[in-house]
């Protein structure tokens, strides 16, 4: 608690002062140096499926493909450089008995330009990068074979591990206590089910009017 405020994690916040800002700290943490975007189509992609029902796909994080990244200077461009890797994105399709068909989208060759500045030689600049793909239109089976067409999504960044000084509210309050899980027993409801009757009705239960 800060002031009366309660800085909680999530919670929207735009002060009218500095005044509950109590410290500036330094913390370790990765920044950002340059990012953009890039969007991939694939208008066909087929799954064999042999004997087997479609019911769901599911994508997982692109990533950069092992020893195909190569960053390099370009000339007469100080600070910018040359950034060249495939990119693979997994997928997972899943039938209606619960099976699960693991394959990749067609690797995505990226030949692009980042701010990369100059810096130290024990300095290390990483590419990240993260994908957000999703079926477009309706995926089709035709005998084994399922057909769909996929978007891909890209974000390209340098990042690097830097000490930030940066206002803070101080140490976070204390959390919430945890919800804890507890199952519904089966007998539980039964407990208050009305008793039902056993025997048959009568004939005049039926037909009081007769």
């Amino acid at each position: 608690m800060v002031n009366g405020f309660d800085p909680s994690p999530g919670d929207p916040f735009v002060p009218d002062d500095l005044s509950y800002i109590t410290e500036t700290v330094c913390i370790i943490t990765d920044k950002v140096y340059a990012h953009c975007q890039q969007r991939e189509c694939f208008p066909r992609i087929d799954v064999e499926l042999g004997e087997k029902t479609f019911a769901n796909i599911r994508f997982r994080p692109g990533f950069i493909v092992e020893n195909t990244l190569v960053v390099t200077d370009i000339q007469n461009r100080p600070n910018f450089r040359r950034v060249r890797f495939t990119l693979r994105v997994p997928f997972e399709v899943i039938t209606t008995d619960g099976t699960v068909i693991n394959g990749f989208l067609p690797d995505i060759f990226k030949d692009i330009i980042l701010f990369i500045p100059d810096a130290r030689d024990e300095f290390d600049f990483r590419i990240v990068v993260e994908t957000a793909s999703r079926v477009l239109g309706e995926p089709t089976q035709s005998g084994c074979v399922l057909s769909f067409a996929v978007g891909v999504f890209i974000i390209v960044k340098v990042v690097g591990r830097v000490q930030l000084l940066i206002p803070a509210f101080g140490f976070c309050p204390e959390p919430p206590e945890c919800e804890e899980f507890s199952p519904t027993g089966i007998c539980d409801n039964f407990e208050y089910e009305p008793f039902p009757d056993f025997f048959p009705p009568q004939f005049e239960d039926l037909f009081p009017d007769a």
